[in-house]
């Protein structure tokens, strides 16, 4: 019993270990094939998560862009002279809030109201200058939105955003920096030399195409505000000079007078010296400045001590000139009336406008040191 009891053990054992195996190894791949699928799937899903987030991102970059243009735009089209105001805020929001790369160039001009009345600097000069840059290239591409939409010109004041002013790393006017699309740090911003301020603005016009690749064009100047005036000069001399060439020829003009030459030569010599025209020609004054905010108006005094434009040295000869004739002709003309009522009304009149003469003297002067 013991000798047969072995072998049938042995053999009933070995069918019921065949089946066991073959459903291991069938449960094996079935996890290994859940495994691959899961797998499959997990790195598609994270391949379209992955997708929609750079979508998403490059979207939102794109949509930035795009109201910051039309906000610039828009702030364009509000301004005179075609050039944008830029403050600290806005600063903020156009470059340092708006990450590279951006979809615009932003050429900035750094003024300083304080430093106006130095005529050395030239300031009102280059600012007047970088508006006709500003409104040649509206005026040259106004056919072609998407050049209008990607280069701005803008100003910024240092006594407003002193704050921009260090971010630009700018410690001198007059300064012209142009930002480029992917300019991180501001301070490394292309920057303009001072140049030639006769010619600046064709120069800023070259320094922009080399830098942004787009042209601006030709420099529209405004005509001067005294051509009309010596055309119209110039036909009335025409108009006149038949009468006034007969009375030279007859001998009948004031100007044949030698008492008429020695007092005019008189008047002009104290003119010269009380009109600070030596001053104008040794330091080379102006005789007037256009002005950056209306080119067609003329700046005739310059507010600020120290200095005085060619046209407002004039002004003040004049009034002393005036002051000068009336003591002149009381001494010496009206001395010889009889009539003490024409005395009186001679003086009276004489006062008043030797006080009128003073007064605006004193005026001007009260407004240049800024006590008005």
């Amino acid at each position: 019993m013991a000798v047969s009891k072995g072998p049938s053990a042995t053999v009933n054992s070995s069918p019921q270990s065949v089946p066991s195996y073959r459903n291991s190894c069938l449960s094996l791949a079935g996890h290994c094939h859940i495994k691959a699928r899961f797998l499959e799937k997990s790195t598609l899903l994270f391949f379209m998560i992955f997708c929609s987030l750079f979508h998403s991102l490059y979207t939102s970059s794109v949509n930035t862009n795009s109201e910051i243009e039309a906000e610039l735009l828009s702030l364009r089209a509000r301004s005179d002279d075609s050039v944008i105001h830029l403050n600290d805020l806005s600063v903020s929001r156009f470059l340092t809030s708006t990450k590279p790369p951006r979809s615009y160039y932003l050429i900035i001009f750094f003024d300083a109201t304080h430093l106006h009345g130095n005529l050395q600097l030239n300031l009102q000069d280059f600012r007047h200058e970088f508006s006709l840059v500003a409104s040649s290239f509206i005026a040259n591409n106004e056919h072609d939105s998407s050049t209008l939409s990607k280069v701005f010109f803008c100003d910024i004041e240092f006594s407003e955003s002193q704050s921009s002013f260090d971010l630009f790393g700018v410690v001198s006017a007059p300064h012209i920096g142009l930002v480029g699309p992917n300019v991180n740090n501001l301070k490394d911003a292309d920057r303009m030399g001072r140049g030639d301020i006769r010619q600046i603005a064709e120069s800023m016009a070259e320094f922009v195409e080399s830098k942004t690749k787009v042209m601006v064009g030709p420099i529209h100047r405004p005509p001067s505000p005294l051509k009309n005036q010596l055309v119209l000069i110039l036909v009335l001399l025409l108009i006149l000079a038949p009468f006034l060439t007969k009375k030279v020829m007859s001998g009948e003009t004031l100007l044949q007078n030698p008492k008429i030459w020695f007092c005019g030569a008189a008047v002009c010599v104290y003119f010269f010296s009380v009109s600070g025209a030596m001053y104008n020609i040794i330091h080379k004054m102006p005789m007037f400045l256009v002005d950056p905010n209306d080119p067609s108006e003329l700046i005739f005094f310059h507010q600020g001590s120290g200095t005085q434009l060619g046209a407002e040295g004039f002004a003040v000869g004049f009034l002393y000139t005036v002051v000068g004739l009336v003591l002149a002709l009381i001494t010496h003309v009206f001395v010889t009336v009889k009539n003490v009522i024409a005395q009186w009304m001679i003086m009276i009149i004489s006062l008043l406008i030797s006080i009128w003469a003073v007064g605006k003297v004193v005026y001007l002067d009260d407004w240049k040191k800024g006590y008005m």
